[in-house]
C-alpha cells in the first residue's frame, strides 16, 4: 500500500510490521488522558523495538521535515503525548526490557517502556528500593515518567524521578544518539546534560534508557489514617507535622469528595462526619517506625483529628494505599475529569485547599482535592458533565482558576505532570520572558527544525 514519501521509507528500512497506518490503529495513539487538548491523527506509528529504530524514524523525520511525537503508555495528564496530524508517532510501549540490575553500584538500566510498578519489583526483588512511585504506577511507564519528571507518594521523602537519574541516552532531532551522564555516585564533568532531557517533555530528544540510582530496601512501612471534620484542619496538621522534627516517608491528604468517592468505588465507609483523611507511613523500621508514627499522630491530634487509626497487618495498610492511588478510577465513576497538578510552598497548603473550596462553589462545578501534601503537591480534580456545554465552561473555568490560585500562592502550575497542551499558556506567565527566551534558545539548539514533539510546553 502506498502512502507519504516519509511512511514509505520508514516501511523500507523498519520493516511493515513496525509501522502501523492502519486508521482504526492510528486513532488509538492519537491521545493521552487529558481533557480538552488539541490532538490530530498520526500519518504513522512506528513501533520501536531498539535505540536503533528511534535513530531511523528521527532521521527520516528530518529528512522529510516531519514532526515526531514520542509516546509512553500514554497515561500522561496534560497532552503532552498528544499525536499531530502529519506527523509520526514513535511508540516506545515495545522497549519495555530491564537491561541490568547492579546491587554493589546501587543502580538499574531500563529501557523506556517498562512500567514503573514492573521495575519498582524487579528491583526490590534484588534486595533494592526505586523510590519515585506515581499513583498511576501500574499504568506509566519509566520514560513518561522520565518525560514529565514524576514524583509520586513517596517524593516527601524520597525526592523525584530527577533525583534518581544518573546518566542517559538520547536520541537527538537529526537521529544521533547522544550518551549523558555516568554509572559513578559522583561526577561534574561537563554541563549536567541528563537533567536538561528530564522533564523535557519530548521537545528535545527521545529517551531510550536511562541509568537509574537505587537505595537499599526500605522496611515495611507504619501505615497511620487521620480523620479531620474540617479540611482546613486536615492542611493544618499536614503542615505542622512538615515543621516537625519527623520525616515521613508517605504524607497524603484526601478531602470529603474524595472519600466519598473511594467510600463507593471500595466499600471503605469512612463516614458522613469526616470531611478529610490525611495518610501517613514511615519507613525507618521497627522501634524507630513506630516512635515516628506515634510522633506524628501526637501532631495530627493536636491539629484537630477526629480519630487516628495505624493499620493493624499489611492488608489494612494496602487497602488503604489502594484507596489514595484509585481516587482518579472513583472520579471517573462520577464523571468527566479535569486533573489539575498544582504545587505550594508548605506553609500554604490551607490557603490552597480553602481558596479551592471558593472556587467550586463560585463555579458550581465538584472539585476534589488529593495530594502529596507532604510536599505541597495537590491534584484538585474538577468532575462535570461533559455533554452539558455550560457546565463543562465552568470547569474549564475552574480548571484555570485553581491554577492562577496555585500561582497566587507562590507555587507553581505542575509538580509532576508537565506542561504539555493544557498548561503551555500559562507557562510564560510562571517563568517570565527571560525564562521563556532561555528555554527557546535550548529548544533551538538541540532541535533546530522545531520537528519535536513542536506545539507542546511553549
Amino acid at each position: 500500500m502506498s502512502g507519504p514519501r516519509h511512511v514509505e521509507q520508514l516501511r523500507s528500512e523498519l520493516g511493515e510490521a513496525a509501522v502501523l497506518t492502519d486508521p482504526d490503529r492510528l486513532a488509538s495513539y492519537r491521545t493521552d488522558r487529558a481533557q480538552f487538548c488539541d490532538a490530530g491523527t498520526p500519518d504513522a506509528v512506528v513501533l520501536a523495538r531498539s535505540t536503533s529504530d528511534v535513530a531511523t524514524a528521527l532521521r527520516i523525520a528530518t529528512e522529510h521535515r516531519v514532526p515526531v511525537v514520542a509516546q509512553g503508555a500514554r497515561s500522561g495528564l496534560s497532552g503532552a503525548a498528544n499525536a499531530i496530524s502529519g506527523g509520526i508517532v514513535v511508540a516506545l510501549e515495545k522497549m519495555d526490557r530491564i537491561l541490568e540490575i547492579d546491587p554493589a553500584n546501587r543502580l538499574v538500566v531500563t529501557q523506556p517502556g517498562v512500567m514503573n510498578a514492573t521495575l519498582s519489583r524487579a528491583v526490590e526483588d534484588a534486595g533494592m528500593f526505586y523510590p519515585p512511585d506515581p499513583s498511576s504506577w501500574e499504568f506509566c511507564t519509566i520514560g513518561g515518567n522520565l518525560a514529565t519528571n514524576s514524583g509520586g507518594l513517596c517524593c516527601v521523602k524520597y525526592g523525584v524521578t530527577t533525583d534518581y537519574v544518573l546518566g542517559l541516552e538520547v536520541v537527538l532531532a537529526g537521529g544521533e544518539v547522544l550518551r549523558t551522564g555516568r554509572r559513578t555516585v559522583k561526577g561534574v564533568a561537563g554541563y549536567d546534560l541528563a537533567r536538561l532531557f528530564v522533564g523535557s517533555e519530548g521537545t528535545l530528544g527521545v529517551i531510550t534508557e536511562a541509568t537509574l540510582r537505587l537505595r537499599g530496601a526500605a522496611a515495611r512501612p507504619v501505615t497511620m489514617a487521620a480523620t479531620f471534620g474540617e479540611v482546613r484542619h486536615a492542611a493544618d496538621g499536614v503542615s505542622a507535622v512538615v515543621r516537625s522534627p519527623v520525616v515521613p516517608s508517605l504524607l497524603e491528604l484526601m478531602d470529603a469528595t474524595c472519600l466519598r468517592a473511594v467510600d463507593e468505588a471500595f466499600g471503605l465507609d469512612f463516614g458522613t462526619e469526616v470531611r478529610a483523611l490525611v495518610l501517613a507511613q514511615s519507613d525507618a523500621g521497627g522501634a524507630a517506625g513506630a516512635a515516628e508514627i506515634a510522633e506524628i499522630e501526637q501532631v495530627l491530634r493536636a491539629a484537630g483529628a477526629l480519630d487516628v487509626v495505624v493499620a493493624d497487618n499489611p492488608a489494612e495498610a494496602d487497602a488503604l494505599l489502594a484507596a489514595r492511588r484509585g481516587v482518579l478510577t472513583a472520579f471517573e465513576r462520577i464523571g468527566t475529569t479535569m486533573i489539575d497538578d498544582v504545587c505550594v510552598p508548605r506553609d500554604r497548603i490551607a490557603a490552597l485547599v480553602e481558596g479551592i473550596e471558593v472556587i467550586a462553589a463560585k463555579r458550581d462545578v465538584l472539585v476534589g482535592v488529593v495530594g502529596h501534601a507532604g510536599d505541597g503537591n495537590f491534584h484538585p480534580t474538577v468532575i462535570f458533565d461533559e455533554h452539558d456545554p455550560e457546565e463543562t465552561e465552568r470547569a474549564q473555568e475552574a480548571f484555570r482558576d485553581i491554577m492562577l490560585l496555585g500561582l497566587d500562592v507562590g507555587g507553581t502550575i505542575t509538580g509532576e505532570h508537565g506542561v504539555g497542551v493544557l498548561k503551555r499558556d500559562l507557562l510564560a506567565r510562571e517563568i517570565g520572558p527571560v525564562g521563556l527566551a532561555v528555554h527557546r534558545s535550548l529548544k533551538e539548539a538541540l532541535d533546530p527544525l522545531g520537528l519535536l514533539n513542536p506545539g507542546k510546553v511553549f
